[in-house]
C-alpha cells in the first residue's frame, strides 16, 4: 500500500473540491484548478478526499501516491498559494519587472525579456549591496516550477565560481579551480 496514497487529506474552509468522474475540480480563494485522474477513484467523506486504487496492478500502484499528492498540491495552492525565489548571482547580473514582463541582465549582449504567463506574478527585489531577487508566486505549483526552471534554464550556475541564477537556498557543489 503507498504510505502516501493512503493518507486522506483535509479539506480547509474555503476551499470546494468537486468530483465529476474521472475529473477533480477544487476552487478556493486564490483560484481554481482542474485535474483529470486515470486509475485511482477519489471520493469525499467527512470534509477529506480519499485516493483509493481498486487493484494491485503496477500501473494503479505507481500513480496512487502521485495523484494523492497531485490533489494535496492542489488543495494547498487555491488556499495558501506557493511561491519560488531566484537568485542572479554575478556581477552586472540584473532583474526588473513591469507587470508581467520580466527583462533580465545575465551578461548576454542583450537583455532577455520573458512574459509570464498571467497565472505567475513576477516580483523582482534589487537591494545595494545584494544580489537581485526574482520571486514568483502562483497557486498552481506545477506552472510555477515550469516557470522557475525556464528562467533557471537561461543561466544555470556554474561550478567554479557559482555564478548564474538559482534557486534561493539552493546549495551547490563547487569544484576547487585549477592549482598553480
Amino acid at each position: 500500500m503507498s504510505r502516501i496514497g493512503k493518507n486522506p487529506i483535509a479539506i480547509p474552509s474555503g476551499v470546494t473540491v468537486e468530483v465529476n468522474g474521472d475529473v477533480v475540480t477544487v476552487k478556493g480563494k486564490k483560484g481554481q484548478l482542474t485535474q483529470n485522474f486515470s486509475d485511482v477513484s477519489v471520493k469525499i467523506e467527512d470534509n477529506q478526499v480519499i485516493v483509493e486504487r481498486s487493484s494491485d496492478d503496477k500501473n494503479q500502484r505507481s500513480k496512487h501516491g502521485l495523484y494523492r499528492a497531485l490533489i494535496n498540491n492542489m488543495i494547498v495552492g487555491v488556499s495558501e498559494g506557493f511561491t519560488k525565489e531566484l537568485e542572479l548571482v554575478g556581477v552586472g547580473y540584473r532583474a526588473s519587472n513591469q507587470g508581467q514582463k520580466l527583462d533580465i541582465a545575465l551578461g548576454f549582449s542583450h537583455n532577455i525579456v520573458l512574459e509570464v504567463v498571467p497565472e505567475v506574478n513576477v516580483e523582482t527585489v534589487s537591494e545595494k549591496g545584494k544580489n537581485p531577487i526574482i520571486k514568483l508566486t502562483s497557486y498552481d505549483k506545477q506552472l510555477l516550477g515550469q516557470v522557475a526552471a525556464k528562467i533557471r534554464s537561461f543561466r544555470k550556475p556554474e561550478p567554479y565560481k557559482g555564478k548564474g541564477v538559482k534557486f534561493v537556498g539552493e546549495v551547490l557543489r563547487r569544484k576547487a579551480g585549477k592549482s598553480a
